[in-house]
């Protein structure tokens, strides 16, 4: 319990952090902060770690530091539903990992997760477990 709320408190700073920084440097575009990965590979600790601060522990938005962000995080319930009903796999672990736009969002407040995903560990590189375990949580949160 004591972790998932540091990790929680360590997300809301890092996005209030983001936040900060894109209006001091009056540019959309936030400077991407340096991140940092926690040991766990499974989606529910990677989400509760560098999601839940901007998207919420229920992924609908409503995280601590949404009021922080110009734009409302997206409600992550929701994904199937505005996707006629199928989750889009390979499009939100791209848009995770920095790969693809978030056509909503205008500009990218959301941190770049891909390169912190894939720090280099002493036996191999866990970064596409780490993507894709989160993925497949988000599946299990979607809402009709």
């Amino acid at each position: 319990m004591q972790n998932s709320l540091i990790a929680i408190v360590a997300g809301f700073l890092l996005a209030v952090s983001c936040a900060t920084s894109a209006s001091q440097t009056g540019t959309s575009e936030p400077s991407q902060p340096k991140l940092k990965l926690i040991p766990s590979v499974e989606g529910a600790d990677l989400f509760r770690a560098h999601c839940a601060a901007c998207h919420g522990a229920d992924a609908r938005g409503n995280g601590p530091a949404a009021a922080g962000l110009k734009t409302k995080p997206a409600d992550l319930t929701m994904i199937a539903a505005r996707n006629g009903g199928k989750f889009p796999d390979r499009r939100i672990a791209q848009v995770i990992s920095g790969e693809g736009k978030i056509i909503s969002h205008g500009s990218r407040e959301m941190p770049i997760w891909g390169p912190v995903f894939h720090e280099i560990e002493r036996d191999q590189d866990w970064g596409e477990v780490r993507l894709h375990n989160l993925v497949e949580y988000l599946k299990t949160l979607q809402r009709k």
